[in-house]
């Protein structure tokens, strides 16, 4: 079996935890979801797609890879539970016009960059605040969730509550933000922080995370 369970039953309430279960075989997912998990998060289109096709339909899948633009149609088509990994305005506009095609209203959250790699994309604070100061009528294909980010890839523990701080602050910033738009237009609610991953979760719940992405930990080395 895997170890979603007691890892469930060990987070703080109002912590969710999505199963990310990109190249994990579907026999593991199943396992999982016999267990009660019905959050899992995958990366690729195609393989999102196999699996979704073979498994329960109550499962809420969470798009958490980088995505191209000519890929979101064929995501949406998939009608994922969330898209987490929103790192550009251009990206932004591509997923709300896709939705606006098929009719849909697609939940994500905007990918913050806090970081120290380049190598790792997003927003940066200021760019997110700039985005929604310009945002003069909500995308109306779309609903702003909240944020999601992840920290410098280093064992400095105190550079990694520096990220997470950060991101927190920023997601603070954003939910006094939405409040406005929630009483306006009454659809952009539950505004989530997804931070934290195997290896330093439990670093970003003590920092303010409402939602965590645990891969390795759940379900072992990647296939």
């Amino acid at each position: 079996m895997t170890n979603w369970l007691p890892l469930r039953q060990s987070l703080p309430e109002g912590v969710q935890l999505v199963a990310v279960s990109k190249y994990h075989p579907i026999e593991q997912i199943a396992e999982a979801y016999a267990e009660g998990c019905r959050d899992f998060g995958e990366s690729r289109v195609q393989e999102l797609k196999i699996k979704q096709a073979a498994l329960p339909k109550d499962i809420r899948w969470h798009f958490i890879g980088h995505l191209q633009t000519n890929k979101v149609r064929d995501l949406l088509r998939l009608r994922p539970h969330l898209i987490q990994s929103v790192d550009s305005e251009h990206l932004l506009c591509a997923i709300n016009n896709e939705a606006g095609k098929q009719g849909i209203i697609q939940d994500i959250l905007l990918e913050l960059h806090v970081a120290r790699e380049e190598t790792k994309s997003g927003f940066t604070p200021d760019e997110l605040r700039e985005l929604i100061a310009n945002s003069q009528q909500p995308m109306a294909n779309i609903r702003i969730r909240g944020l999601m980010g992840m920290a410098t890839n280093t064992d400095d523990e105190q550079e990694i509550r520096r990220c997470f701080r950060e991101l927190h602050e920023q997601y603070q910033w954003l939910n006094c933000q939405l409040a406005t738009q929630r009483q306006q237009i009454g659809r952009i609610v539950n505004c989530q922080l997804s931070m934290g991953m195997s290896d330093d979760y439990k670093i970003a719940i003590s920092e303010g995370s409402t939602m965590v992405r645990l891969g390795s930990i759940i379900f072992g080395d990647r296939q």
